[in-house]
């Protein structure tokens, strides 16, 4: 099984099958699961989450961060935030994919994705439509935001 999980991918379907497989696995940590519960602001936690996983894969496939930063739309910063685990979302992620490492050395990679309850299932569900609802949403203020700011300028 650890030849179906690209540690250090290799292409844009490599790349995506990481990110996929870190975003899941972290998303589904206990510990995860229950910040985002109890969370206020569970839909920026989940796109940081989606962002440090993407990032992360990115880079083990060799992007710089600035290649990172252009093709997930995102500032340096930002990307470089999460790769230092300066933000708890980059330093799960991180975990997730050391542990996942581990797991691909022992031979025991189906310990990293836990069979998923049909309740988990549909909060993850609802968490991924709710954070493309916001996606839309924070797209429309850019625009509105760029128009007023041109009509000030």
């Amino acid at each position: 099984m650890s030849g179906e999980i690209p540690l250090n991918p290799v292409g844009r379907k490599d790349i995506h099958q990481l990110e996929t497989i870190l975003l899941t696995a972290t998303l589904l940590r206990p510990q995860v699961l229950e910040m985002i519960r109890n969370s206020a602001e569970r839909l920026t936690w989940v796109d940081s989450l989606a962002v440090a996983a993407g990032a992360l894969a990115r880079e083990k496939a060799g992007m710089t961060v600035t290649q990172i930063a252009e093709e997930m739309g995102r500032t340096e910063q930002t990307i470089r935030k999460h790769l230092k685990e300066e933000s708890k979302a980059g330093q799960l992620v991180r975990e997730t994919y050391e542990t996942l490492k581990e797991k691909v050395k022992e031979g025991k990679v189906a310990e990293i994705l836990p069979l998923v309850a049909p309740s988990q299932t549909e909060e993850v569900e609802r968490l991924k439509k709710e954070r493309e609802e916001l996606k839309q949403a924070l797209e429309r203020l850019r625009g509105e935001l760029e128009e007023l700011l041109k009509r000030l300028g």
